[in-house]
């Protein structure tokens, strides 16, 4: 799924009950309560949780301090995704709780990679030139 397509911002209460998910999943993942070997010692970080318009599905990305290993966390995250939603649910205030999905969180290389870029040699001199 690519996380840039967008069809409509996100409402209110979209943002707010990502915002809930977030919380919960950060402070499940803290107590360290998935038994996983691609978990073991992980810390991880969850910077954003997105939801869809009915609030049924939770797509949270992910990324591992240091960024190591992040795809064999996220696809231990994805196998035990029905446990970690019963251990936040009660948590939520919500009626029912959301269905989740992990996905590494890319928004670090990406702003690293513009950053290379506004830095690399011909920017520079475009820059410079005027």
């Amino acid at each position: 799924m690519n996380r840039k397509a967008k069809t409509s911002a996100p409402s209110q209460r979209m943002l707010r009950v990502g915002e809930l998910v977030r919380h919960a999943l950060s402070a499940f993942l803290v107590r360290g309560e998935v038994q996983d070997p691609a978990l073991e010692g992980a810390m991880i970080t969850v910077p954003e949780v997105r939801m869809t318009p009915d609030l049924k599905l939770a797509n949270v990305y992910i990324m591992p301090l240091g960024g190591e290993n992040d795809e064999q966390v996220v696809e231990a995250l994805n196998r035990h995704k029905k446990y970690v939603r019963g251990g936040i649910s009660s948590q939520l205030s919500l009626k029912y709780a959301p269905s989740l999905r992990f996905f590494v969180d890319d928004t670090f290389a990406e702003a690293d990679r513009i950053n290379a870029l506004l830095r690399s040699k011909e920017v520079s001199q475009d820059l410079t030139s005027d």
